[in-house]
Formats: C-alpha cells, sequence, structure tokens
C-alpha cells in the first residue's frame, strides 16, 4: 500500500467502534495516547489474576490427508504423500464465469470441497481467510466462508477470494459489494458491521471451488485452507512487553521506492508495492528463486526485477492494489515446500518466538510521522518484514519505504513499533479516529518446518 497518510480501504473495518469512541471523546472521555499509558482497555472480561489472558485470536487450518477425507466432496480427492492435497478427480459440472477485468465469459468444469465447521474458540468480529495452491495455466479456484452467528443465525457464503496463480486465465480478485445487513466482506476481510451489538461470528464453514478446462484433465491443487478469526480489543494503546529474544536473521533487502512509476498498471507503481516487496524478501529468504524466463516480462533496465514480477502476481484486480493479504500468503506458497498464512499475533513476544526459530514475519501497520521514530514517512497502511530484535529490544525491522536497497534495514524502537502495530485504534493527521491492524500479520514458512519451527508456529496459534 502507499505510504502517504490517507484514507485506507481498512479504516472501515471499525469504523462503527470508530465512531463510539468520537462521541465518548467529545464527552469528555479521551482515550488514552501516550506509549506509557498502562494496559489496553478491552471488551472482554479481564483475566483472572496470575493467568494470561486468553488469546484473541483463532487460526485453524486444513492441511492434512485426513483433513481433506474429512469434508464433503463434490468431484474431488483427497491426496496423499509429503505434501497432502486436495485436487479435482471428476468434475460435478460446468459453470460459466463471466470475468468482469477481462470482460470475458467462459465455461469451466468445476469440483467443490467444504469443510467441516469449525467453531471458533474466540468468537469474533473479524476473519480473513488464506490458502496454499497450485493452479496450472488453465485452472483457478474460488475460496468462499459460510459462517453461524452468536445468535445461531446464518450469512451467506461469501465470496473470500477468486484466484490464479497466474493473469491469463482469469484476473485474480476480491469481490466487493457482499453484506447481508449484519456484516461485510471489505476485501479480504469478514467484519461484524457492529460489534458494539455484541453479535459475533460464532463458526463457519470454508467451501473450495476448483475449475478447469472442459474435457481436460487439468486441476488445481490445494495444500492448504484456513481462516483466521479475531476478536481483537479496542485500544489506542497496549501495554508494554519485556524485551526477550536478541537475534537477526539474515534476510534479502529490498525497496519498493527503486520501483517507483514503473509498471503503474499494478496500483501506480513501486510506491505501493510496500506488501509484494515483503512478500519477495522473506520468499527468497526461504531460498525461492525466480528463474530467467519467469523474469523475461520485466524491463531489463529495472533493478530487482523479483519484485515487479511479485507485485503482478499478488494484483487484486478489484481492490486495485498489490495489498491483498491472502493473495500475497498464497503467493508465497507458489514457491517449491513454502507455506504462507495471514493471522494475528498478540505481541512483540509472539514475534520474539518466531524469530528464535528462524521464522521472519510480515507485519501490517498505519502511522503519523511522529509515532515511528526514524521512519521519516506516515501511512494509512504499511507492510514492513520484521528480521530480529537488538539487544535492548528493539525491533530490526527490513522496511521496504526506504530509498534503496542499502537503506532497507532499520531499527525501531520497541514501544513506539509495538503500540503501532497492535492497536486497533488511532487519530490520523486529521484528528480523526480510524482503524489500526490489531496485529495482523503474514507467516512464510517451510512446507516440513523443523521441530523448533513446528513449536514456535504452535505457541502462536498456527498448525
Amino acid at each position: 500500500m502507499s505510504r502517504a497518510e490517507q484514507p485506507s480501504r481498512r479504516s472501515v473495518l471499525t469504523a462503527a467502534v470508530a465512531a463510539a469512541a468520537a462521541t465518548a471523546t467529545a464527552a469528555g472521555a479521551a482515550p488514552a495516547l501516550a506509549a506509557g499509558a498502562g494496559p489496553a482497555v478491552g471488551t472482554g472480561p479481564a483475566a483472572p489474576i496470575g493467568r494470561a489472558p486468553a488469546r484473541p485470536v483463532d487460526y485453524r487450518a486444513w492441511t492434512t490427508y485426513a483433513d481433506w477425507l474429512g469434508g464433503e466432496a463434490h468431484g474431488t480427492e483427497a491426496v496423499a504423500g509429503l505434501r497432502p492435497g486436495l485436487r479435482i478427480a471428476a468434475a460435478a459440472g460446468t459453470t460459466d464465469y463471466t470475468d468482469p477485468h477481462k470482460g470475458r465469459t467462459a465455461s469451466w468444469e468445476y469440483a467443490t470441497w467444504t469443510s467441516p465447521v469449525h467453531p471458533l474458540a474466540v468468537p469474533a468480529t473479524e476473519a480473513v481467510a488464506s490458502w496454499n495452491a497450485s493452479t496450472p495455466a488453465g485452472t483457478w479456484l474460488q475460496v468462499e466462508l459460510k459462517g453461524t452467528y452468536s445468535d445461531g443465525t446464518d450469512t451467506p457464503w461469501y465470496v473470500m477470494g477468486r484466484w490464479a496463480a497466474g493473469d491469463q486465465d482469469i484476473r485474480r480478485t476480491s469481490v466487493d459489494g457482499q453484506r447481508d445487513g449484519r456484516s461485510t466482506i471489505w476485501t479480504d476481510t469478514f467484519s461484524v458491521d457492529d460489534p458494539a451489538s455484541g453479535l459475533r461470528l460464532a463458526s463457519y464453514r470454508l467451501r473450495l471451488t476448483l475449475h478447469r478446462r472442459p474435457g481436460t484433465a487439468l486441476t488445481p491443487t490445494v495444500w492448504r485452507v484456513g481462516a483466521m478469526g479475531s476478536d481483537v480489543p479496542d485500544r489506542f494503546t497496549v501495554p508494554a512487553s519485556t524485551p526477550g529474544v536478541a537475534k537477526e536473521l539474515a534476510v534479502p533487502r529490498y525497496s519498493q521506492e527503486i520501483h517507483s512509476g514503473q509498471y503503474p498498471e499494478y496500483d501506480n507503481g513501486g510506491e505501493a508495492w510496500c506488501s509484494p516487496t515483503s512478500s519477495q524478501m522473506i520468499v527468497e529468504y526461504w531460498g525461492g528463486r525466480l528463474t530467467a524466463a519467469q523474469l523475461a516480462w520485466v524491463d531489463p533496465a529495472y533493478a530487482d526485477p523479483q519484485v515487479c514480477h511479485a507485485a503482478r502476481y499478488t494484483y487484486d484486480y478489484q481492490y486495485a492494489g498489490c495489498g491483498n493479504w491472502p493473495f500475497n500468503a498464497a503467493y508465497a506458497a507458489t514457491f517449491p515446500d513454502l507455506r504462507g498464512v495471514v493471522t494475528r499475533l498478540a505481541s512483540l513476544t509472539d514475534l520474539e518466538t518466531l524469530i528464535a526459530a528462524g521464522i521472519p514475519a510480515i507485519t501490517s501497520q498505519s502511522f503519523l510521522k511522529t509515532e515511528l521514530t526514524g521512519a521519516g514517512y506516515g501511512t494509512s497502511g504499511h507492510l514492513m518484514t520484521v528480521i530480529g530484535f537488538t539487544a535492548d529490544g528493539d525491533v530490526i525491522a527490513n522496511d521496504p519505504a526506504s530509498p534503496d536497497d542499502a537503506a532497507v534495514r532499520r531499527v525501531y524502537r520497541r514501544r513506539e513499533f509495538e503500540n503501532i502495530w497492535l492497536r486497533t485504534k488511532r487519530y490520523n493527521a486529521s484528528g480523526k479516529v480510524v482503524s489500526g491492524t490489531g496485529g495482523v500479520c503474514y507467516l512464510y514458512f517451510p512446507a516440513r518446518p523443523t521441530a523448533h519451527q513446528r513449536m514456535a508456529l504452535a505457541a502462536v496459534g498456527v498448525r
């Protein structure tokens, strides 16, 4: 996303809560803003003394052979092996799809798989699906979510994404205009319209629809599909954490800024490419490489052509940007033996747990120029890669919003960073209450992680 301090699509996610906060402020109940202002005030019950608060996030994924067998299949089959998956066995039917971004209607064979109902351990105000798959030319997939509210009523089937690794058969896209009067899909995020009402998403199912050209044996293969549900307390500030591990990972450094003006058809060029630039850094940290043939379309005069490639292949044609969270995770997982998920973390301690196991993370945050010392900019939504912590506990980040690759490595003050990343509400440059991302991050890791990595991932709720 752009570094500019301007309205973000994600500002709508907490609009009702923000309005309530603004009303409270006008009445004299101003929220605490100082970095050291003490514990955040949340909407949930306080944890008993001596017991850690419950994690406000529930991430569930279907990845194993038993998982795939456990769903409801219509034309799909489970595939065993080192990386179990789901594919088309025999088409369940044929459908026409009119691609709104290509202006073309085509017929596709399809097959479906529906997960069992997952009761959320954390009844959620928001949910984000993510998936890992291979879609050879001539194939694509759709991911949907259907939930049950805390009052027992159901949501419709919501489309969480129409996706292909390439861009020749369909244009990968989110779907606007999905709502039922109680919840709305904002690009890649399910959101309860009025969290203050107490309404929550209590459970959900996911549905995969795999498509292929009629009369062929082609098939997508899905290795992982899951969703993160969360109910992060509304807060302008978060409690300070205690520094833990001091470690830095050797993650490649790429600047989005050197791509300014390049390929403006992908969200006006590199100025807005923080998400794919961050994704490419971690993909290459894990050994992912693009071939000369894959990069042949990029102007040879451009440095770091792999960043241009990442922007093209994460681009959401409806959102008109490269910042679709699950599209970035899906892009990372197109590289051999790599997985990608979108979740929320609860603290910098969670990040330290991952870093100690050799797993960097991509964090999403928004802030004023004055709120992050050394950044030199303000933003309504920006992705950067956390690669380590100093001995004092400060955050070492590869920040793609840097003038060149050499300047990408930054050290940001721990207290400032954890607040701008974990809060759910903030004041923008105009003094208006808008949303924060509440700890959103992308995690990319090996398909067969080490024992230490598995333990670290499990500690932050990812299995």
